[in-house]
């Protein structure tokens, strides 16, 4: 259940009820693709850095260790040790972008594995029993994420088999969730809006996804390829068209200046592997803008990454100190570079409802747009 508390213009304040409890949204989720975030950081480490939600990948769990070996050990909550509310993506994109070989086919797409090349199958039943059995909280609908810009009708055509896909989803999800043998009985279910930058098709995609009632809508599709406006004018094209009563989730957006116009824009969910991917390189976001801390005027900079940040990472260590790491390759200078960066990421969004809720989110935003492009 998801409740609407209070708005700034678009901007939207709520909580989403989960079986593994309430995600105060805006939100980030920090994505765990084979159940564990990149840079040496474990699910315990998420509960320091204000995590909510924590994201895993179907394609990459179902290629290793396997669905089903998750199943027989409890299911993701139990695997991870991560008690928190999981969204599981659907595995659509990895198949769509990572896979070779691909033949997509009404039923669903026969693809190559990228790990070892094995052939295998995945349609929209293939992918929710895979999330029932990884036990999930929210689970995704499984889709075809097209490259921006692609032509007009393959788009169309793409759409309209994603929302038969989802129909079929719904359907599985429902008949699973009342097995006996199924661990989490109460597993949600997000449809997926698609379309490309043409906006009649994202209208009419949209207006047939939330024909069905589902838990939440997402808009997917987006950054791979088309710019930061057609992001936006994408966004302010559909969200008219989604219910106020279910929670919006934009797929795989992005930097901390498109989550808050995003947010303006009436979406409440976010994901991105940016922040970690980041992190690993020595680029690090800080309250006065970005900072890459293998430039040689931190080799003896006794600061922390950010003065005004209260990470496990800036409490405990300098710059100096974590550059140094990095020159030494050692692993641990990935970890609290991630550490960072995800605490900052889940920072901005608790920023963000703080500013909803005490009614000044339009000048938050007007003054972080600018500090968060800087470069220091």
């Amino acid at each position: 259940m998801f409740v609407l508390k209070k708005q700034a213009g678009r901007a939207r304040r709520g909580e989403f009820h989960t079986p593994h409890g309430v995600i105060q949204t805006p939100v980030f989720m920090n994505v765990a693709t084979a159940a564990a975030i990149k840079g040496a950081v474990s699910s315990k480490d998420l509960k320091a850095i204000k995590c909510q939600v924590q994201l895993c990948n179907t394609y990459h769990l179902h290629l290793r260790p396997g669905d089903g070996i998750v199943k027989t050990l409890g299911g993701l909550h139990k695997f991870t040790g991560w008690d928190g509310p999981i969204l599981t993506d659907s595995g659509g994109f990895q198949v769509f972008s990572l896979a070779s070989l691909r033949k997509i086919h009404e039923d669903g797409v026969f693809f190559n594995s990228h790990i070892d090349g094995r052939k295998i199958f995945m349609g929209p039943e293939q992918s929710i029993q895979i999330q029932s059995n990884l036990a999930s909280t929210i689970a995704m609908a499984f889709d075809e994420c097209v490259e921006n810009p692609a032509p007009y009708e393959y788009v169309k055509a793409s759409s309209d088999r994603t929302v038969r896909w989802l129909a079929r989803c719904k359907r599985e999800i429902d008949r699973l969730n009342a097995c006996d043998y199924t661990i989490n009985k109460k597993q949600m279910l997000f449809g997926i809006n698609q379309g490309g930058i043409y906006p009649d098709i994202r209208k009419e995609n949209m207006k047939k996804i939330t024909s069905l009632d589902l838990d939440g809508y997402a808009i997917g599709g987006l950054a791979v390829g088309e710019t930061a406006e057609q992001m936006y004018e994408i966004i302010e094209q559909t969200e008219p068209l989604m219910p106020e009563e279910k929670p919006r989730y934009l797929m795989g957006v992005g930097t901390p200046v498109n989550i808050i116009e995003a947010v303006s824009r009436g979406m409440d969910f976010f994901d991105c592997v940016m922040p970690s991917r980041n992190a690993r390189h020595a680029t690090l976001y800080t309250s006065k803008g970005i900072l890459n801390l293998l430039n040689a005027k931190y080799e003896t900079d006794d600061r922390p990454i950010d003065e005004d940040c209260g990470c496990p990472t800036c409490k405990n260590h300098s710059r100096a100190y974590i550059r140094h790491l990095f020159k030494a390759k050692e692993m641990l200078a990935m970890r609290l570079a991630v550490l960072h960066n995800l605490y900052f990421y889940n920072t901005l969004a608790e920023e963000i409802r703080n500013s909803i809720d005490d009614g000044t989110f339009n000048k938050y935003k007007d003054e972080k747009i600018e500090i968060l492009q800087l470069r220091l």
